[in-house]
């Protein structure tokens, strides 16, 4: 498929299916460059609704984005016919959420947060590097960024406890 055609077909799946809507992040992954950030910061206001509720239920929350976004990602690869589209970005909303899990709102965290998940969601050390090349579908695009996540989060979360 050329790229003309990926681009079609990225834009009528992001646009046209419900499923391909929320995998894209809200159209957010159809940014020409760094759809992966674009994405990141499409997740921002969801967060900022999220951060007033109890740890319980963001956790829940965060449980169901997960299983949902392995359904999404999986339907988006399918309709695209190709895995792990950089567009596809439902995988960034997780990751982000997931790295402010118990961090108190403050913009300094909020950007903190932001840089780290970025950081390590683009690096990815061991084990996300692994996991992004052998483990395939809707579970396979999700988990590298739930790591990603994780490291972001222990290390805002040390700098957090160091700090305040």
């Amino acid at each position: 498929m050329s790229d003309s055609d990926l681009k079609s077909k990225s834009r009528e799946v992001a646009l046209k299916t419900p499923s391909g809507f929320l995998a894209f992040g809200l159209g957010s992954g159809l940014a020409p460059k760094a759809p992966g950030t674009f994405g990141t910061i499409a997740a921002i206001p969801f967060y900022f609704l999220m951060s007033g509720l109890n740890w319980q239920v963001y956790l829940l929350v965060l449980f169901l984005s997960f299983l949902l976004g392995i359904y999404l990602c999986e339907q988006a690869t399918k309709n695209l016919g190709v895995h792990d589209h950089g567009g596809i970005v439902w995988d960034e909303f997780v990751g982000f959420w997931l790295t402010m899990f118990l961090i108190p709102w403050h913009w300094q965290w909020l950007v903190l947060g932001f840089l780290l998940f970025r950081f390590f969601d683009i690096i990815k050390p061991f084990p996300i590097k692994w996991l992004d090349k052998h483990v395939k579908g809707g579970f396979g695009i999700m988990i590298d960024d739930v790591i990603a996540g994780i490291y972001a989060w222990v290390i805002l979360y040390i700098t957090i406890g160091y700090f305040s």
